[in-house]
């Protein structure tokens, strides 16, 4: 599984290692207390409608790139840092990335995970 951006019909990986937070527990608990991630992973929070979904930064050690997605096209992409930032923004499906890696991700770009 990897997550590609394709915001022109040219994909590029943004991640080749996904783990998926589906459970309520794996969801409230994200990324906090791990001491990194690998430069190429994400984690994707799969909900079953598009709704506002907040993502904080409490206990987490390094930065983030979240994007809110529907229907894998961006709503909104935020660098946030360790400890202080909260975001929030409609959509189905929220991915966090470390830090720089979506960089190049704008509002309307289509993102998606594929086989």
């Amino acid at each position: 599984m990897r997550l590609v951006h394709d915001p022109d019909g040219a994909a590029r990986p943004l991640a080749t290692e996904v783990e998926y937070a589906e459970s309520i527990l794996e969801q409230s608990r994200g990324l906090m207390f791990r001491s990194s991630i690998p430069d190429d992973y994400a984690l994707v929070f799969p909900f079953n409608r598009a709704s506002r979904q907040f993502i904080h930064m409490l206990f987490v050690r390094f930065p983030l790139d979240v994007l809110w997605l529907v229907d894998e096209e961006v709503q909104a992409v935020e660098t946030m840092q360790p400890w202080r930032s909260v975001g929030y923004a409609n959509a189905d499906t929220v991915i966090e990335l470390p830090g720089g890696a979506a960089s190049d991700v704008s509002v309307g770009d289509m993102v998606r995970l594929e086989s």
